[in-house]
């Protein structure tokens, strides 16, 4: 079973997200999407949290705790959510391979490091909404 990792990192009175625009053949469209991606060798869930973090942001987080967790057996595949602290480095400098032009990834739109106030979160298209309504309670009821 494949593992997806996420990082939900609050910065600047709100949260870290990829912002997915012009991805092709997609059904929703535009949508938001926690930063993330599948683990790779031998790293713990954290460790690769981490790394994918910087990867697409460009900052450091240290992981805090793991908040959700969801497995999609048609996909066969398990993913990760863990509340991340935000340690250092400048925001959106992410050198990922989504950021490097290849046109192999030309089909999948652009990538756009923002950040969304915690009132925002609710009105955004963020996926998968299994995951975010969980979030959206528990940022109402202050629990992140």
């Amino acid at each position: 079973m494949r593992e997806r990792l996420a990082g939900i990192v609050p910065i600047e009175d709100g949260f870290a997200f990829m912002h997915r625009v012009g991805v092709q053949n997609h059904p929703i469209g535009n949508y938001y999407t926690f930063p993330g991606g599948g683990r790779e060798g031998e790293e713990t869930l954290e460790e690769g949290t981490i790394r994918e973090i910087k990867e697409e942001f460009g900052i450091d987080v240290e992981v805090v705790r793991k908040l959700y967790e969801i497995e999609n057996k048609e996909k066969e595949m398990k993913e990760y959510f863990f509340l991340c602290k935000y340690i250092g480095g400048e925001f959106g400098t992410g050198t990922g391979p989504e950021f490097s032009g290849d046109p192999k990834y030309a089909h999948k739109g652009q990538y756009l490091p923002e950040i969304i106030s915690r009132e925002d979160v609710e009105n955004i298209t963020l996926l998968p909404y299994v995951i975010r309504d969980k979030f959206v309670e528990d940022i109402k009821n202050g629990r992140i």
